[in-house]
This record gives C-alpha cells, sequence and structure tokens, in this order.
C-alpha cells in the first residue's frame, strides 16, 4: 500500500530545489530588498538605494536573481525600473519566520528568573 501523498518524501530535485530557495533568501541583502519591497511597495532602484545605503550594482545584481527566481517583478516606466513583490508566498514566508522568532523569543523571556 502506497503512503499517502502527504506523508511521501519529497524526491531529491525537490530537495535540491527548496535548498536553492532558501539560500537565496538566506542572503542579507536580498532579504531586506524583499522586506522594503514589502514595506514600501514598488519602487525604483534609487530609491531602493535611499533606503537601504547599498550600491546600484549591488542592488541590481540582487534583484536579477529575485528576478530570475519569480520573487520579484520588473516594469519599466520610462527610464526607470520599478520593482515589485512579485509573489505573495515572500509575505507569507516573511510573516510565518517572524511570528515563529517572536514566539521563541517569549518563551525565552518567559524562563528568565525574576530580578
Amino acid at each position: 500500500m502506497a503512503a499517502p501523498a502527504a506523508l511521501t518524501l519529497p524526491s531529491p530535485q525537490l530537495i535540491e530545489a527548496l535548498s536553492q530557495f532558501f539560500r537565496l533568501l538566506s542572503e542579507p541583502t536580498r532579504l531586506q530588498l524583499l522586506c522594503q519591497l514589502k514595506h514600501g511597495g514598488a519602487m525604483d532602484v534609487a530609491s531602493l538605494i535611499e533606503a537601504t545605503g547599498f550600491s546600484q550594482s549591488h542592488i541590481s545584481r540582487q534583484l536579477g536573481q529575485l528576478q530570475r527566481a519569480g520573487l520579484v517583478s520588473c516594469e519599466r516606466d520610462g527610464v526607470r525600473l520599478i520593482y515589485a513583490l512579485a509573489d505573495p508566498l515572500v509575505e507569507e514566508l516573511c510573516n510565518l519566520v517572524q511570528g515563529r522568532m517572536r514566539q521563541r523569543l517569549e518563551q525565552q523571556l518567559q524562563q528568565l528568573p525574576a530580578l
């Protein structure tokens, strides 16, 4: 009897794809750019430079990787390129991880002895 679909292990190819996805999100600049787009909405590179302090070439390189992964979209507005979150998964994942981190910190605080 075959295992239910929910209990099957991911294939090696899926494990590799998941690993690449999380490596993409593990780079602090890319994560900061995603957070900036999440909170600030669609932005051009000049606005992202001002908001983050990163160089234009560094931001462009990181946005290119995020765009190839389908996490951000890019539209041309005259000479400007406007970037926005392209996948609601980014916001859901950030909210999930932030919520879990908050829970862990609250648990750790509760375990501290009172002074």
